[in-house]
C-alpha cells in the first residue's frame, strides 16, 4: 500500500510538473542575436571612441511609434510578440495575454504595467553616433522590430536601467549574454561607437558566454 502511494505521488509530482512547464509564460521574444563569437568579432573591431554631442539630445529626434503592420503601432506589435497567449481588439490593443521581463523576471497579464525597451537607448545611440543620422533614420532605429532593439520589459527594470550601458547597467544574470550579443549587434548594424567602460564590460560579459 505504501508503495503504491508512493509510486502515486511521484505520478502525481511529474504530471504538476509537466503540467507547469507547458503553462510557463514565454520569456520575451527578442529576435535571435548574432551568437557570441560573432558578437565578440563584431565588439573587437569597435575602437573605443568618447562619447559626444550628449548636451544635444532629445528624445523627440527619435520619432516612436509608428505604424508597423495594420493597426498596430510599434508598442502593439512588440506586446504581441513577446507575450503568451495574447489577443488583442480591432485596433491592436492587447486585451489579454501574459508577459515575462527577460530583465528580471517579472510576470503580468497587465501589458499596461510594461514598457518596450531600447536594448540600445536612445540617448546612447544619440551620443555614439546617431547625433548625425537624419531624422528617417532615427524613427527606423527607434521602430526597429527586425534586429534585436526592442523588447517588452517590466517598467521598473526599464525605469532602473535608463539610459545606463552594460558598464553601468545590466539585466538579470540569466539574461546577461543575450543581452551583451543584442547590444553588440545593434551598435555594429547601425555603426554606431562603443566607449572604453562599455567596450570593457561587453568584452567580459561575451567572454563568458
Amino acid at each position: 500500500m505504501l508503495r503504491r502511494a508512493a509510486t502515486t505521488g511521484c505520478v502525481a509530482l511529474l504530471t504538476l510538473a509537466a503540467t507547469s512547464t507547458l503553462t510557463a509564460p514565454a520569456q520575451a521574444a527578442l529576435p535571435t542575436p548574432v551568437s557570441a563569437a560573432t558578437a565578440r568579432s563584431y565588439l573587437a573591431g569597435m575602437a573605443a571612441t568618447a562619447e559626444s554631442h550628449g548636451d544635444s539630445y532629445d528624445r523627440s529626434l527619435f520619432p516612436t511609434w509608428i505604424t508597423i503592420s495594420g493597426t498596430c503601432d510599434t508598442r502593439e506589435w512588440i506586446l504581441k510578440r513577446d507575450g503568451a497567449g495574447v489577443t488583442t481588439n480591432s485596433a491592436c490593443g492587447a486585451t489579454s495575454g501574459t508577459w515575462t521581463s527577460a530583465y528580471d523576471n517579472v510576470v503580468t497579464t497587465d501589458p499596461s504595467t510594461f514598457d518596450i525597451d531600447h536594448v540600445i537607448p536612445l540617448s546612447e545611440a544619440w551620443a555614439s553616433g546617431a547625433w548625425a543620422w537624419t531624422t528617417t533614420r532615427r524613427r527606423t532605429f527607434a521602430n526597429d522590430v527586425n534586429d534585436p532593439q526592442l523588447i517588452a520589459v517590466s517598467a521598473s527594470s526599464n525605469r532602473s536601467k535608463g539610459d545606463r550601458d552594460p558598464a553601468e547597467w545590466l539585466p538579470q544574470a540569466s539574461f546577461r549574454c543575450t543581452y551583451a550579443r543584442a547590444w553588440v549587434q545593434v551598435k555594429h548594424d547601425y555603426a554606431l561607437t562603443v566607449d572604453s567602460s562599455e567596450k570593457s564590460a561587453l568584452a567580459s560579459i561575451l567572454g563568458a558566454c
